[in-house]
């Protein structure tokens, strides 16, 4: 874990974010004294639960019905 001044992590901020983003974990200090930690952001895994949607939509009767001729026609490039 890196330690730096708060001017100095102005000033390398870039360099600091890549450090970040390698895995490293950097305080900032102000007077010598921590004020802020820099860390990696890691991402969330979120967990699907089956039928989480279920009864809260609906698929019409007719979801698999034909097209109208005119409609079908423009898809087919007729």
């Amino acid at each position: 874990m890196l330690v730096i001044n708060i001017h100095d992590a102005k000033t390398q901020f870039s360099k600091l974010v890549e450090a970040v983003s390698q895995g490293d974990e950097i305080v900032i200090a102000r007077a010598g004294k921590p004020a802020a930690r820099l860390v990696p952001i890691t991402p969330k895994k979120t967990v699907r639960q089956p039928g989480a949607l279920k009864g809260k939509l609906q698929i019409a009767d007719d979801f698999d019905a034909s097209l109208p001729n005119e409609i079908q026609s423009a898809f087919e490039g007729d």
